[in-house]
């Protein structure tokens, strides 16, 4: 019998995001009077304060009361906010955020030294008319890995926590923890960010259920009960000896059936796809660990140290270790030619305020 559509999702993501090391933080709590307009730096700049160059920074921010609007840098289609919305950018781009008429925009991007140095302290600006409330925070996850899943994504997507008593309590709690007056106590800092992390999270779940049915994509296949259990598997053990046949066993359907559905989704076979997830995993061992080729290579399910130096070379365009070098020498800012292919376009489903 096929798992429940949101058991496999979970299941999944659970997986993956567990591979990517996800790691959270809130980093602002802001009040702002109409009319204001604030821009906001990319997560280039945002990384270079927080020293996680060799890591992917994505942003957020949750609306706890009032309403506004946010846009992608360059990009003249704002997307409407109301109180508990969350807006995500993926990608970490630039973005303007503001409500009322037009204003000069504030650039965040030069207050963003004291903005950290200040932790959660409310700060306050805008025209004197109606308010709006806003929590930052940020997500840092594998520049690598973390590709699989936010290749699908679109630039800016939005959905609202409080349409159900378990997104209200998670807003609540998020609240509770950046408004705590008793900030320095031990402990405050981790809670606030497993509380982002569980909001990213809860995001990713949210808009993976709104997509629409005859959607295609890693995300759509994450919601497939036999693309998802299939994905499961593979990456709960990606090491393990899997065959197409041994894979659809586990499924419970026919190895036609399992390629057919699976490269209707992903555009591949679970064999390539394995490959890549594999190679993806080496990747990402040898910038942050001292291992050897030969053990990253028994780690990520190669047989022999040449078979995984090959197949690595192809998609990096550079052997083992000398991508392992070059990472060490560009702090992983350098994007190596032969990227993975994953999803690299956003969905079609834009997510872009219809959530």
């Amino acid at each position: 019998m096929p798992l429940p559509q949101w058991v496999t999702c979970m299941d999944v993501l659970s997986e993956v995001l567990r591979a990517v090391k996800l790691d959270g933080a809130v980093f602002y709590n802001g009040e702002f009077s109409a009319p204001w307009c604030a821009h906001e730096p990319d997560s280039h700049t945002m990384a270079s304060y927080l020293s996680t160059t060799s890591k992917h920074v994505i942003i957020f921010h949750l609306l706890t009361e009032g309403c506004g609007y946010a846009r992608v840098e360059g990009d003249n289609r704002p997307v409407p906010l109301i109180a508990g919305d969350i807006v995500v950018f993926p990608h970490g781009d630039a973005h303007i955020m503001g409500n009322g008429s037009p204003v000069a925009p504030m650039d965040n991007a030069s207050e963003l030294k004291r903005v950290l140095s200040e932790g959660l302290t409310v700060s306050r600006s805008g025209g004197g008319g109606a308010l709006t409330k806003i929590i930052c925070g940020y997500m840092t996850c594998d520049l690598h890995l973390s590709r699989v899943f936010l290749g699908g994504l679109p630039s800016i997507l939005k959905v609202n926590i409080r349409h159900d008593e378990s997104g209200q309590w998670l807003e609540q709690s998020i609240r509770h923890a950046v408004g705590r007056a008793d900030a320095g106590r031990p402990g405050v800092e981790a809670v606030r960010a497993k509380l982002s992390e569980v909001l990213f999270i809860e995001t990713l779940r949210r808009y993976i259920a709104l997509l629409p049915p005859k959607q295609t994509g890693w995300l759509a296949g994450v919601r497939d009960p036999d693309v998802g259990k299939s994905l499961a598997l593979l990456h709960r053990k990606p090491a393990h000896p899997w065959t197409i046949a041994a894979l659809a066993n586990e499924v419970g359907m026919s190895r036609s059936i399992l390629a057919e559905r699976f490269r209707s989704y992903l555009s591949e076979t679970p064999m390539a796809y394995l490959t890549r997830w594999r190679l993806q995993l080496g990747a990402q061992l040898l910038t942050s660990t001292s291992n050897s080729v030969a053990q990253i290579a028994s780690e990520v399910g190669y047989e022999s140290e040449p078979s995984f130096n090959r197949a690595f070379k192809r998609e990096f365009t550079l052997p083992p270790a000398r991508f392992r070098n070059q990472s060490k020498s560009t702090s992983g800012r350098k994007r190596y030619g032969g990227e993975p292919h994953f999803p690299a376009r956003p969905e079609p489903h834009s997510g872009r305020g219809n959530a």
